[in-house]
């Protein structure tokens, strides 16, 4: 199944997703997992990594693509060397 491309506009909905989840949800027991968030079906996914949450889906045949988070941290994933 081929997907369209990922917009700018589809990362402000998976934000906007995720901010109204955690302020309906206790995630407390979450921290430091990752969410998966589609912006089409607005359905959420925790797992381990996004390989775990994609592996998931991929078992139910769900191919969308998706935002992630990690739980309690202002980035999934920082890249840089040390200094």
């Amino acid at each position: 199944m081929k997907h369209r491309n990922w917009t700018e506009d589809d990362s402000r909905k998976a934000k906007h997703i995720w901010e109204e989840y955690r302020s309906q949800h206790d995630i407390s027991d979450r921290f430091g997992q990752t969410v998966g968030i589609d912006p089409k079906s607005k359905q959420i996914w925790f797992g381990d990594s996004a390989l775990q949450i994609v592996q998931h889906r991929l078992t139910e045949g769900l191919t969308s693509p998706l935002f992630f988070e990690r739980v309690g941290f202002p980035a999934y994933l920082r890249k840089g060397g040390r200094r």
